[in-house]
């Protein structure tokens, strides 16, 4: 079944959500909750179309909440699955420890952070590393694009960034800022939401931001991606490694003592039997078949299946 993901659109949603109610008018439902990074959100969103599809009797949420968020829920024991555009942190794991909780990885796709402007923006195409710490580090005090170049326009540069919670901010954060503080004024703006992000770059001729590559394929007839020292983010970049440090692996981590549910066990796999699809078809990298199955195997053996 070939499905076509519109970001941001009040009506998937809203379908996503009857199915869901009728779902739960049927007897003997149980319930798979996923929460975490909006970078995995349409991954995850499509995953449990498909698995509704299947299992009709398996209700499985899927929540937008920032990869912290997430991880705050699981490392609590109150959701299955987080979804996560970074890896998870140390103190997170000693959170998770402390409540009894063991978070396995799981490996879904590749993924290129991407800087983008709005289409309207006929003055910058490239950005090297250090024009783009300089335009994001609080500290740079380099607030006008005629700052970072002298031809470019003395307006403004408007800021769109993933919040604090995101795993999107954290990894830019690091690789970028080298965690540095990012600027933080009355023209930079937060969200949790990438379609809050995108609709506020399109509005602005002079408005810059980064969020994951499937947002912008979504939106790439009213934006514009930035390469990053001469490298354009796209498939062969991303699955190379070419576009670095942006390239990144995206993740969901699941609850290993809930495996012994048997559609817990059952939804993981079906994620490592689509998850190449899913990733595809969003716009994200696949990793190869023989990755999947290793991690399939791996799962088998934490379910203690059969034992």
């Amino acid at each position: 079944m070939k499905r076509r993901l519109y970001f941001g659109s009040l009506l998937l949603l809203s379908a996503f959500a009857l199915m869901i109610a009728a779902c739960s008018q049927q007897d003997n439902v149980r319930t798979i909750q996923t929460a975490g990074s909006s970078t995995v959100y349409p991954m995850m969103l499509g995953l449990a179309e498909w698995y509704f599809e299947e299992q009709p009797q398996v209700n499985v949420t899927v929540e937008a909440v920032g990869s912290g968020g997430g991880f705050k829920q699981s490392v609590e024991g109150s959701i299955e699955f987080s979804n996560a555009s970074r890896p998870i942190k140390e103190e997170e794991i000693r959170l998770a420890e402390a409540n009894g909780i063991e978070l396995h990885p799981i490996e879904l796709a590749y993924d290129g952070l991407t800087i983008a402007v709005s289409a309207d923006n006929d003055f910058v195409d490239n950005l090297t590393l250090d024009q783009l710490k300089d335009i994001f580090m609080q500290d740079s005090g380099k607030t006008n694009w005629s700052d970072i170049h002298s031809d470019w326009p003395d307006e403004t540069i408007e800021i769109f960034s993933p919040g604090h919670d995101s795993g999107t901010f954290d990894y830019f954060n690091e690789v970028i800022l080298e965690n540095n503080p990012l600027r933080e004024d009355e023209n930079t703006t937060l969200s949790e939401d990438d379609n809050i992000l995108v609709r506020g770059i399109t509005n602005s001729k002079y408005a810059i931001g980064f969020f994951g590559y499937a947002y912008y394929i979504q939106n790439k007839s009213i934006l514009k991606a930035i390469s990053i020292d001469g490298v354009s983010p796209n498939m062969e970049t991303i699955q190379s490694g070419s576009y670095s440090p942006l390239s990144r692996p995206l993740f969901v981590y699941v609850n290993v003592e809930t495996l012994k549910r048997p559609e817990v066990y059952d939804f993981t796999q079906f994620i490592l039997d689509r998850a190449g699809e899913s990733a595809t078809e969003v716009g994200y990298v696949a990793l190869s078949a023989a990755e999947y199955a290793a991690q399939k195997e791996i799962i088998d053996e934490l379910a203690e299946f059969g034992q």
